[in-house]
């Protein structure tokens, strides 16, 4: 059974990027792993507005702040971008054991990000998208599965 989630307020909300589930990394605390994502694209090329994006108080506004082009996004970002999600969302659930547990509870069922929107990270409203951020989570899952076998042995 496929285990599809787009909204905090869905059973696997907490997949979402929008989940409220902060966490630390390079040295700073990150609201949502959507503030996290969205204040990368500006790591490199404007420090004021990677901070701005970083202190907003929803995740809505950190992506809306991330989309905007008045502000140079870093050169290398469509190469990185992946592995910056990856970063964020493997932290995410290193940090919260709850939502850990979710994720590792789904086995090996496929994990889809039903946005109707997103052909990228979601599977768009065809449900033909490349599901990156799904695809993602599932890598995840493996690398927390196998650290949790690891530490049982």
């Amino acid at each position: 059974m496929t285990i599809y989630f787009y909204s905090t307020r869905d059973a696997y909300g907490c997949f979402s990027n929008f989940s409220r589930h902060g966490f630390e990394l390079d040295n700073y605390w990150w609201m949502t792993s959507e503030h996290y994502f969205q204040a990368q694209k500006f790591a490199t090329t404007d420090a004021i507005w990677y901070t701005k994006i970083r202190g907003v108080k929803s995740p809505k506004e950190a992506a809306k702040m991330g989309r905007s082009r008045s502000h140079p996004l870093r050169q290398d970002w469509e190469e990185i971008k992946d592995e910056i999600m990856k970063k964020a969302v493997l932290k995410k659930f290193q940090t919260h054991p709850d939502i850990r547990e979710i994720l590792l509870a789904t086995g090996d069922r496929l994990i889809v990000e039903n946005s109707p929107s997103d052909y990228y990270w979601g599977c768009g409203k065809d449900g033909r998208g490349d599901n990156k951020l799904g695809k993602i989570l599932m890598e995840v899952r493996n690398i927390l599965t196998r650290a949790k076998t690891v530490k049982i042995e």
